[in-house]
């Protein structure tokens, strides 16, 4: 034990960090979104580690930077009432060295939207008709080699090549957190401690995630990655166990260790698969919560056969003396899927779903198109899908924060039950880079949406001013 402890004290001082982290953002045309592949390229957990802080500090060994910027939002949008955000902060990075990075960036603000558009945020109080919030991301970050990272922040993280990601997304809030990484030979493997909370009858309750997840690249051009994740909650009225030590051990299987220690945690595992020809990525995700071999062999559609699936194309191109990015993407899950017998054990964090924006019973076929010259950039996303939702005070699965046993039967259940709604979604989006030092982008934004459940149509217009450091996308 003494040897190992040895060895483990030795790798952690020898080598060269870099401890630079980017945020988690959209990807743009002519960025370093598809690096050149190696067999130690890993791109799908996000953000990435090891590279520069949105390009505006180049990280050697033994360099040291502080910088300061402000940044802020102003924005105004019009979908049948007027709605606003205006806010303003502040954006503080640093490194020391090759090894410990920080970051903290943070927006205090007021506004008035609706539930889709209102900020998402880890901290906002109501003030009468307004909400007054305080957006932040934060991250702290330590490289003691080229080969393990140590993050803490309040953040999101991002598992996934695709616009959505059915393992770990960044569609709802953040959330805090503790991440270790390892890096070697052809592996990236990732452990998440995760730190959600709810609401229940106007009063907070925690509960805790723990995620793993394993990047390998068989081949130069071929990446392999297997998820695993637990949601569990540290108290119930019969148990006051905190974080379960049991999940702590990073080299565990979660649903051994489910049945071990006698509990009802939410487990769910998943498979991808991401293939590299030149700049183009082709890319599928498999996520699985429960199934029954002979129930799927006999098409029953049993309610317990829970899971589901994406696959997508996406690419860079330069032409015309700019930057072109191009996806295509579909994505489809089953009623069900990531939903428990309350929302301390189902798979969302304050609310909101923790991977696709729709939860569950969909299926959605998405496209989008982006240029960038200079300081100009364009984009174009499309979106058509099938949502089922609940009706009559039953659940059709398509809500996660519906216990499954309100279901009314056990069998006959498919993708788009209950009430069916066909929708669309349209955005065009114009922005100019007004300054680098903060992201500052000004843009102008059309978005046209149907929904045939409720025979509506939006023409929604929006033009703002705002620092965009971390995704913050209403494309569903």
């Amino acid at each position: 034990m003494k040897g190992i402890l040895a060895i483990f004290i030795l790798i952690c001082h020898l080598g060269i960090g870099q401890s630079g982290v980017n945020f988690v953002v959209d990807e743009l045309p002519g960025n370093a979104s598809i690096l050149p592949r190696t067999v130690q390229t890993h791109t799908n957990v996000l953000p990435m580690i090891r590279q520069t802080t949105l390009g505006l500090h180049h990280i050697n060994k033994d360099s040291s930077f502080l910088s300061v910027s402000a940044i802020g939002e102003a924005g105004f949008r019009y979908g049948g009432s007027a709605q606003y955000r205006v806010g303003a902060g502040i954006l503080l990075e640093s490194a020391l060295k090759d090894k410990w990075s920080f970051r903290v960036g943070a927006i205090e603000g007021i506004g008035l939207s609706d539930s889709i558009y209102a900020p998402k945020t880890y901290f906002s109080s109501p003030l009468k008709s307004n909400t007054l919030y305080t957006d932040v991301r934060a991250r702290i970050g330590y490289t003691p080699n080229a080969i393990f990272n140590f993050q803490v922040g309040l953040d999101h993280n991002f598992i996934g090549e695709g616009s959505r990601s059915l393992f770990l997304s960044d569609y709802g809030k953040p959330y805090p957190f503790g991440q270790i990484r390892a890096k070697f030979w052809r592996l990236e493997y990732t452990v998440l401690y995760q730190f959600f909370r709810e609401q229940r009858n106007n009063n907070w309750f925690l509960k805790n995630g723990a995620t793993h997840h394993i990047s390998f690249n068989a081949a130069k051009w071929l990446n392999i990655g297997v998820f695993e994740t637990v949601i569990f909650q540290p108290k119930d009225t019969a148990l006051r166990r905190g974080y379960e030590v049991e999940y702590l051990n990073p080299v565990i299987f979660y649903r051994p260790q489910e049945y071990a220690i006698g509990s009802s945690d939410n487990v769910l595992i998943g498979a991808s698969f991401s293939a590299y020809i030149k700049k183009h990525t082709i890319y599928g995700q498999f996520i699985l919560d429960e199934f029954f071999l002979a129930e799927i062999k006999n098409k029953t559609g049993w309610w317990a056969n829970k899971y589901g699936g994406q696959i997508g194309v996406k690419g860079n191109i330069d032409a015309r003396n700019a930057h072109w990015f191009y996806r295509l993407e579909y994505n489809a899950v089953r009623p069900f899927t990531y939903s428990h017998l309350s929302n301390g054990q189902n798979y969302g964090n304050q609310g909101m779903t923790l991977a696709h924006p729709y939860g569950a019973n969909f299926m959605e076929i998405l496209g989008e198109v982006k240029a960038r010259k200079d300081r100009w950039s364009a984009s174009i996303f499309m979106s058509y899908f099938l949502r089922g939702y609940d009706k009559d005070g039953i659940s059709f699965g398509g809500d996660l924060y519906v216990p499954y046993t309100y279901r009314k039967n056990n069998y006959g259940h498919h993708i788009g039950q209950g009430l069916g709604n066909n929708g669309v979604r349209a955005i065009l989006t114009v922005s100019y880079l007004v300054a680098k030092q903060g992201n500052l982008q000004a843009f102008i934004e059309q978005q046209f949406r149907y929904d045939s459940a409720f025979d509506r149509y939006s023409y929604i217009p929006m033009i703002g001013l705002r620092s965009q450091l971390w995704n913050d996308r209403r494309n569903y």
